[in-house]
C-alpha cells in the first residue's frame, strides 16, 4: 500500500482495535441480522468460524473491528497470511536507503490481535459451494479451511507486463525481501563500478533506472539518489558525476494520480538532486546489462527497479464472480453479490467509491484502511451485532516523503513542501504504524540516521537466482 492514509482516520481505525484451526466443517444456511443481510449459522451448535486472508491494513482492519465489537463467544476468528506481520510498505524506500531498519516496519500480527489465530500460508483457491479455503503451506503441503463468513483482503502483487526480458531481470519493491536485496544490489554495483577500469562499464554499472512513477516509484528515486550521492565517500574512485538515477512513466507527469501541485513539488526535488526525468517513456525491452526504451534509446544499466504498477492477488479470479481487471467485484456494503457469508476489500476488490460516481476505489492504504472498518462493522452485523452500512469515503489528502527534510503533502487540501511536509509526513508515518514499538523504533532510527553516517554494508540475505519478482513475491504458489 502506498502513503495516502489520512492521520485522522490512520489513529481513529489502528488505534480502535482464539479461532480454532479445525479442518473444515459445512456451513448451513440462517436467518437474517439485524442489518438485513442473510445470516448464516453453523451446524452442530459450533460458533461460526470468520476468515480473513491477508494481513494488510484492510485484513487486519476488519479483525480488530471483529475483536473490539464482538463478544468472545460470539465467532471464531482465524487470519490467513504468509507472513506473520502487517508490512508497513509505504516506509520501504527508506528500507532501501537505509534510514529505517527493515523489521521495525514489520508490525507484530500477534501484537495487534488477541483472539485471533494466525493460520500461516498463502490461500489460493475458494470453494464457495463446500465453504472452504485452501491454504498452501511453506513446506508445499495444502489443507483446506472451512468457513462461516470469509473475507477476502489478500492485497495486490506487482505487475509485470510482457515485456522482453522483464521477469527475468527487472527487480521489484513489494516487501521487505525485495528492499533489502535492493539496496544490497545497489551498493554491489558501486563496488564492481569502483574496482572498473573500463569507463563505458563503470558508467552502465553506476547507472539505476526507475520504472513508474507514482508514490512508489518517486520516493525509491529521491531517496537512492540522495543514499548513493552520500556513500561515494566509501568509493575514493567514483564521482558524483559517475551517478545516473532515472526515473521514467508512460504519464505526462510525475505523480499522476495525485493533485498536480504535488507532482509539481516532487518534481522540483527531483532535479535538485540530479534525478532525470523521463515522461511519456516506457521501457521495451530488459536484458542483463541494458535497458532498451519506448523511444529505441538503450541505456546502458544493470539495473531496472520496476514500480509500474499492481495486479490483484490471483486467488480473486478463484471465486467465480464478476472482477474488474482483477479485482473481485463488491457491492457498497463490501459483500460478493450472490455468495452469502462473503466479504471483499482493499487492493484485490472492485469497491464502488461514491465520491467516484461508482468507480472502483484507489488501490491506496487510505481506502484499505476505511474498508477494513467498514467491513469488520458488516461482518459483525451479518452475525447478529450492528448494523451494516455501505461504505463512504472522504479524501483527507496525501503525503509523499522524498527523504531528509523534502517531502509534498496535501493534508485537508493544504499544499505543503520542505520541512513542514517532511514533519507532517514523517508524524503520520508513526501514527499509521500502530504499534508502540514499531513507533518508537522508527523514531530512533530517523534520529541515527540524522545524526550520524551511514552503514555501507550488504546483507545478503537474498540469492540472486531468488531476486527476481516472481521468486520474492511467490506468484508461483498460484500457478497450480
Amino acid at each position: 500500500m502506498r502513503n495516502s492514509i489520512t492521520v485522522a482516520r490512520v489513529v481513529r481505525t489502528i488505534d480502535g482495535l482464539r479461532t480454532r484451526g479445525d479442518d473444515h466443517v459445512p456451513r448451513a444456511a440462517g436467518t437474517t441480522s439485524s442489518g438485513g443481510a442473510p445470516r448464516i449459522r453453523p451446524s452442530g451448535g459450533r460458533r461460526p468460524r470468520v476468515v480473513v486472508v491477508g494481513a494488510g491494513f484492510a485484513g487486519l482492519g476488519v479483525l480488530r473491528h471483529l475483536e473490539a465489537r464482538l463478544p468472545a463467544d460470539a465467532a471464531d476468528l482465524v487470519l490467513v497470511s504468509p507472513t506473520d506481520h502487517l508490512l508497513y510498505t509505504s516506509l520501504l524506500p527508506q528500507v532501501c536507503a537505509g534510514s529505517v531498519e527493515p523489521r521495525h516496519v514489520a508490525v507484530p500480527v500477534r501484537g495487534l490481535l488477541r483472539r485471533t489465530v494466525l493460520r500461516l500460508g498463502h490461500a489460493v483457491d475458494v470453494d464457495t459451494t463446500s465453504g472452504s479455503v485452501s491454504v498452501v503451506d511453506r513446506d508445499g503441503s495444502t489443507s483446506e479451511l472451512g468457513w462461516d463468513r470469509l473475507v477476502l483482503a489478500p492485497g495486490s502483487l506487482t505487475r509485470v507486463p510482457d515485456i522482453p526480458g522483464l521477469a527475468e531481470h527487472g527487480l521489484g519493491l513489494k516487501n521487505l525481501a525485495e528492499a533489502v536485496y535492493l539496496r544490497d544490489h545497489v551498493l554491489r554495483q558501486l563496488e564492481h563500478a569502483d574496482a572498473c577500469v573500463d569507463t563505458a562499464e563503470r558508467r552502465a554499472r553506476c547507472t539505476f533506472l526507475v520504472a513508474g512513477a507514482g508514490y512508489t516509484g518517486t520516493e525509491l528515486a529521491a531517496q537512492m539518489r540522495r543514499f548513493t550521492l552520500e556513500a561515494l565517500d566509501r568509493f575514493p574512485r567514483l564521482t558524483p558525476e559517475d551517478l545516473r538515477w532515472i526515473l521514467l512513466d508512460q504519464a505526462p507527469r510525475i505523480l499522476p494520480e495525485l493533485d498536480e501541485t504535488l507532482g509539481d513539488g516532487a518534481m522540483k526535488v527531483l532535479r535538485e538532486r540530479g534525478v532525470e526525468v523521463r515522461l511519456e517513456t516506457s521501457v521495451s525491452a530488459v536484458t542483463a546489462t541494458s535497458v532498451t526504451l519506448s523511444d529505441n534509446e538503450t541505456v546502458p544499466t544493470h539495473t531496472l527497479v520496476w514500480c509500474a504498477g499492481v495486479t490483484p492477488n490471483p486467488l480473486m479470479e478463484k471465486v467465480g464472480t464478476e472482477t474488474v481487471k482483477g479485482r473481485l467485484v463488491v457491492d457498497e456494503n463490501l459483500s460478493v453479490p450472490g455468495l452469502s457469508g462473503m466479504f471483499a476489500l482493499g487492493d484485490a476488490a472492485a469497491v464502488p467509491d461514491v465520491t467516484r460516481n461508482g468507480a472502483p476505489a484507489g488501490q491506496t492504504a487510505q481506502h484499505a484502511v476505511r474498508q477494513g472498518a467498514a467491513a469488520g462493522r458488516n461482518v459483525a452485523a451479518s452475525l447478529g451485532h450492528g448494523k451494516a452500512l455501505p461504505y463512504r469515503h472522504r479524501d483527507l489528502g496525501f503525503v509523499v516523503d522524498l527523504g531528509g527534510t523534502d517531502a509534498v503533502a496535501n493534508p485537508l487540501g493544504l499544499h505543503l513542501s520542505g520541512a513542514p511536509a517532511a514533519f507532517i509526513t514523517r508524524a503520520y508515518h508513526l501514527l499509521a504504524l500502530g504499534s508502540g514499538g514499531n513507533r518508537a523504533h522508527v523514531a530512533a532510527d530517523w534520529l541515527l540516521a540524522s545524526t550520524s553516517s551511514e552503514q555501507i554494508v550488504q546483507l545478503g540475505f537474498l540469492p540472486s537466482p531468488n531476486a527476481t519478482i516472481a521468486e520474492a513475491e511467490d506468484t508461483h504458489v498460484y500457478s497450480a
